[in-house]
């Protein structure tokens, strides 16, 4: 696959749930800093699920997810060989498309199945999209 778009789809995952696209492209990488990240996406997870978790499309909220997709997406281009800058904006575009359609796609999920099946589904789809693309 081509770099740019697995950069591309790294920065969904990380718009989706801030901390795992940057632990899975770390961990996948050996480095024990992707572990203490997957320690914390496992809070982020749980929580987002708290009733007065603030909104992802907040300022800060907004910042680190885009600053997330663009450090995984540099991170993968040192894997791949790929051009890093144009791997870091193709995570950045992601982390706004994740953040943004996850959002939108929650709230409408929300109103099928309840608040936290669609937050346990994101919470997969973030996942397996990370790990689908550091084991690419």
């Amino acid at each position: 696959m081509d770099t740019l778009l697995l950069a591309f789809g790294l920065g969904v995952s990380a718009g989706m749930r801030t901390f795992t696209a940057p632990a899975a492209v770390l961990a996948a990488r050996g480095y024990l800093a992707g572990y203490f990240l997957a320690a914390a996406a496992g809070a982020e997870y749980v929580m987002d699920l708290l009733p007065n978790t603030p909104s992802r499309t907040q300022l800060v909220g907004v910042s680190a997810r885009v600053l997330s997709g663009a450090f995984s997406g540099y991170v993968l281009a040192g894997i791949h060989g790929g051009p890093a800058l144009w791997c870091a904006v193709a995570g950045i575009a992601g982390s706004l498309v994740g953040t943004y359609g996850g959002h939108a796609a929650r709230l409408g999920l929300i109103q099928r199945i309840g608040a936290v099946p669609a937050a346990l589904a994101e919470d997969a789809v973030a996942i397996a999209l990370a790990i689908f693309i550091v084991t690419r």
